[in-house]
């Protein structure tokens, strides 16, 4: 039976167009993408697409934009092999983290991707970022998906969703994982690096998550922080967790009052998860004694987890945890492949 794979296109630079009459870029209608994209013809397996309207600027992601995402997933996951999202390269991270927790037993391939050019101009990196993504999302070994996992491709590289991190706003490749090698290297083949893809849990149900708590904030230091300002954030109303962005391998002020405000905070039941600041390595609180006050008062270490990743987990552990005991524990598990254990 001939494989078929279904496009969602929630917004971004890939899907516009110039406008003749305003020379301005509109998004083009995708049931028309065989024009843009004849290439899409030789494929030996069927293409679908289906279009959010109105598109969503990737600035303006939220988790109700993350649900709508996974339901259409939900609703044609019997119809379609393989899924490819079209999104915007500046939350493309954050989205695919979220997707990768909120989507359970998924054995089939859900591939984000992009470009940082329209698909209608003469150089766009579009085009081939489309083909290549329908074509991972398209390929099966023995009955079974290559890669059953939410990831994205750009460029020449597919990265597991949540371990990727935009780091350039101008040069094609705009994502890098520093902490997790390329699920799959493209040039003249597609290698696969079967090792380091997820496996397929035999027997278990498809369903999806749908409850994702945003009570979480995210406070990168900086030397010369205002003591008042931490304050404030530790104190916001309502807040349950923090991912606070420390230096190094998981270092902060050894300043008393800045330690006395964060112990108290954890002690008042905030959760607060240590990530590096670096786009490479690991949190390691126990290396020197600024990061290990932190381990002592109860703060959590991300291991290698990205900052995308921490804040989507923690949302989705809110979300969905049965008591905060439960969100404690999946914070030092590897849920999604999200950190190193």
């Amino acid at each position: 039976m001939k494989r078929k794979v279904l496009i969602i296109y929630t917004g971004g630079t890939i899907g516009m167009a110039n406008d003749p009459e305003t020379n301005s870029l509109i998004p083009f209608n995708f049931s028309m993408i065989e024009e843009k994209v004849p290439e899409l013809k030789r494929f030996d397996f069927s293409v679908d697409s289906t279009s959010f309207n109105p598109i969503v600027d990737s600035s303006d992601m939220n988790p109700e934009i993350w649900l709508k995402i996974g339901t259409i997933i939900e609703e044609n996951y019997c119809a379609y092999d393989g899924f490819v999202v079209l999104h915007g390269t500046d939350t493309m991270a954050y989205t695919a983290s979220a997707l990768s927790f909120m989507l359970q037993n998924l054995g089939k391939p859900v591939v984000f991707t992009g470009s940082q050019l329209p698909l209608s101009t003469i150089r766009t990196d579009g085009k081939e970022n489309l083909i290549t993504a329908l074509d991972i999302a398209s390929t099966y070994h023995e009955g079974a998906a290559m890669v059953p996992e939410v990831c994205i491709f750009f460029q020449d590289k597919l990265f597991r969703g949540n371990r990727t991190t935009k780091y350039n706003a101008e040069h094609f490749r705009a994502f890098r994982s520093d902490n997790y090698p390329p699920l799959a290297e493209v040039g003249i083949h597609i290698k696969y690096n079967h090792p380091y893809i997820q496996k397929i849990k035999e027997g278990a149900p498809f369903s999806v998550a749908k409850k994702m708590d945003n009570n979480v904030g995210l406070l990168k230091l900086f030397p010369g922080m205002n003591e008042a300002f931490l304050e404030t954030i530790l104190q916001t109303p309502g807040l349950k967790a923090l991912v606070l962005e420390t230096f190094g391998s998981g270092n902060a002020p050894t300043d008393k009052r800045f330690l006395g405000m964060v112990e108290k905070a954890v002690q008042k039941g905030l959760i607060i998860l240590n990530v590096t600041q670096c786009l490479a390595g690991s949190v390691a609180m126990e290396r020197y004694e600024t990061g290990l006050h932190l381990l002592e008062m109860g703060v959590f270490s991300g291991g290698d987890i990205t900052t995308e990743a921490a804040i989507t987990k923690l949302m989705y552990l809110l979300g969905n945890a049965i008591n905060i005991e439960e969100v404690k524990i999946g914070l030092n598990k590897s849920l999604k492949g999200e950190i190193y254990i």
